[in-house]
């Protein structure tokens, strides 16, 4: 009895795993981003640490921010860095959906704020988590500012 609810948990587990790698293939960024991220991620290891710990962001946002680095800073993911491309592309898809998150409720303008590098690096971050950076580009369907 016991056995069957053991091996049906497992069963489980390891198809939810597996559901979980399939999306990360799916939604897995560019190869010219992933390096970019690589570049940038001295700073926005710092930038994460800089808004987890600011007082007059909402503190959803900062208790968010700081379960974030809990999960970089274990020693296992969910799927191991020994994987050619996608050891390393689930912190780099976790990252992006908490910035997103945070962008979403705190604003770009912290974001920006708190950035500890270049400006480039900035560019950089806006073109990983797909938020739209000030002075950037609008879409053509949009009035331009007078």
């Amino acid at each position: 009895m016991w056995w069957d609810i053991a091996v049906g948990i497992a069963i489980a587990l390891l198809a939810t795993w597996l559901l979980l790698i399939v999306v990360l293939i799916i939604v897995r960024p560019e190869a010219g981003l992933l390096k970019e991220a690589l570049r940038i991620l001295p700073d926005l290891l710092r930038l994460l640490r800089r808004l987890a710990g600011d007082k007059t962001l909402p503190r959803g946002v900062r208790v968010r921010l700081a379960l974030l680095m809990v999960y970089l800073a274990i020693p296992f993911d969910l799927v191991p860095d020994f994987i050619p491309v996608l050891g390393y592309v689930d912190d780099a898809i976790i990252v992006t959906a908490a910035l997103r998150s945070v962008v979403r409720r705190a604003g770009l303008h912290a974001v920006r704020q708190h950035w500890p590098g270049t400006e480039d690096g900035f560019t950089a971050l806006c073109r990983l988590t797909g938020i739209m950076a000030p002075g950037t580009t609008r879409g053509a369907d949009e009035p331009a500012d007078s």
